[in-house]
């Protein structure tokens, strides 16, 4: 699988996780993102780069009960749920999130 940005192709796995991290940007986060019906917007914006910053620090995409704490944490109770992470990644907020933050599948994730 792959993403066409601008002329560029962007290699993804099968699932359309990209092969190369470094590639991610913006632009093709947003591609990513209409691939999985998700319009993008500050709330998701807030999550996809709180996923990059976790990712930088520990060097692993976290599972979704591991990535719930970790938002609560930084962002408070209102975002730090289940509920309102799958309001924004219905389809899984761990694998979609890291998914659209060029990240890797989240570790425990089937």
């Amino acid at each position: 699988m792959e993403y066409t940005l601008n002329g560029a192709t962007f290699a993804a796995d099968e699932e359309g996780y990209l092969t190369d991290l470094s590639q991610w940007n913006e632009e093709l986060a947003v591609l990513i993102a209409e691939d999985e019906k998700i319009e993008m917007a500050n709330d998701h914006w807030e999550v996809v780069n709180f996923l990059r910053e976790y990712y930088e620090e520990y060097q692993i995409a976290p599972a979704i009960r591991v990535l719930t704490k970790a938002v609560k944490k930084k962002l408070g109770a209102d975002k730090g749920n289940s509920k309102y992470l799958y309001e924004l990644f219905p389809y899984g907020p761990a694998k979609q999130a890291c998914k659209i933050a060029g990240l890797p599948k989240p570790t425990g994730c089937i």
